[in-house]
């Protein structure tokens, strides 16, 4: 067997798998949909830490302001913002928005951990919903979330909203998150297996039981990792509690970043961190996929048989854009390139996890 054979046959087999788990989760990834409540309507603690916002906390609040559901609470934390992201909070005053001044960060925390345990000292709900000031919420979501959370007996929801992208930059690199997550794991499992490994969890919209939140240690147990919400669900599914991770759809957006610069510096931030191994295993990990998902698109016109894994790329690109409500034209087009900055990015990664030096919003993160 020639070295051209084996490598077809080293994309071949594993690509196919990732497209059954690609097409498993077209049909079966939980989706976030308008769920009425059956007459159970908990107090909620909407809580948006906020640093710097100034460009999205009016939009954010005015969202949630607009929720069919009605027994909830806004707090909002100014983290020391050096914008008018406080005075802009001030306004919403009168429509029963409280606005916390955030204390100093104590060593050994990172901003946005503190940010939250602060908030949660300060919810009265019963149940308590993280969410970033970037995101927007639809009518119906909270509604729909809480709903979601009491019929399945979960202790913790969380959802990846549906990515607002305006930028080729943020084309580059955003989509990534979504193709990473519905290609590599079966949503549904997150729910439905007890596995740690069957783990999925996104900081920007965290729905959780507060007596839950507070017997695992909240934030302060996290205070020091950077993919916080991971290490969130992790403790849940270690203690045996459920948590179920659903996609945004039509109920939950966020643009996350808005040019190329900051996408490339918020993945780098959480990338190889979100998959908990090593440096050497998560730099294997990152050219397996390059080899399977990149090789077969320059091998292809060299031997035809290619076509075969080329068509099995395109067609799980296609799948998990539709689910993600990405455009699904760009996701193909870009793909190589996109492949090209994912190594680029988890690279940087790691490269920052081990010799420090990453920032966020102005501050030292490791």
């Amino acid at each position: 067997m020639s070295i051209i054979e084996v490598l077809f046959w080293i994309s071949l087999i594993p690509l196919v798998l990732f497209l059954l788990t690609a097409v498993y989760n077209y049909f079966t990834a939980p989706r976030l949909s308008v769920n009425k409540s059956s007459g159970e309507i908990p107090s909620v603690s909407i809580l948006i830490p906020a640093r710097n916002e100034e460009e999205n906390i009016e939009k954010c609040i005015n969202s949630i302001l607009k929720q069919s559901y009605k027994n909830f609470e806004i707090i909002v934390l100014d983290d020391n913002s050096e914008d008018a992201t406080a005075r802009l909070v001030e306004n919403f005053r009168t429509k029963n928005v409280s606005l916390i001044n955030g204390k100093s960060l104590p060593q050994n925390w990172l901003g946005k951990n503190w940010a939250c345990f602060q908030l949660s000292k300060a919810a009265k709900g019963e149940i308590l919903l993280f969410i970033d000031a970037d995101v927007q919420l639809e009518r119906d979501a909270v509604e729909a979330a809480v709903t979601e959370l009491l019929k399945t007996k979960s202790e913790m929801l969380s959802v990846f909203p549906t990515q607002i992208i305006s930028t080729f930059g943020e084309y580059l690199i955003v989509p990534l998150m979504n193709w990473l997550l519905l290609n590599f794991l079966p949503m549904r499992f997150i729910y439905s297996s007890k596995k740690k490994s069957f783990t999925a969890a996104n900081g920007q919209f965290i729905l959780i039981r507060k007596e839950i939140y507070q017997l695992i240690g909240g934030h302060e147990s996290v205070k020091n990792k950077i993919v916080e919400d991971m290490e969130l669900a992790r403790k849940l599914k270690v203690r045996g509690f459920r948590i179920i991770t659903l996609l945004g759809a039509e109920l939950v957006y966020c643009r996350m970043y808005k040019d190329f610069k900051t996408s490339f510096l918020g993945f780098s931030k959480n990338f190889y961190f979100g998959f908990n191994n090593s440096p050497a295993a998560f730099i294997m990990l990152l050219l397996f996929i390059e080899i399977i998902f990149l090789l077969p698109l320059f091998f292809v016109f060299a031997e035809v048989q290619f076509l075969i894994p080329v068509l099995i790329i395109f067609l799980s690109r296609l799948l998990v854009a539709a689910l993600s409500r990405q455009n699904i034209i760009a996701s193909v087009i870009l793909h190589p390139i996109q492949m090209f900055m994912l190594f680029i990015v988890g690279i940087n990664s790691v490269f920052q996890s081990v010799f420090g030096g990453s920032e966020w919003k102005g501050r030292q993160i490791n």
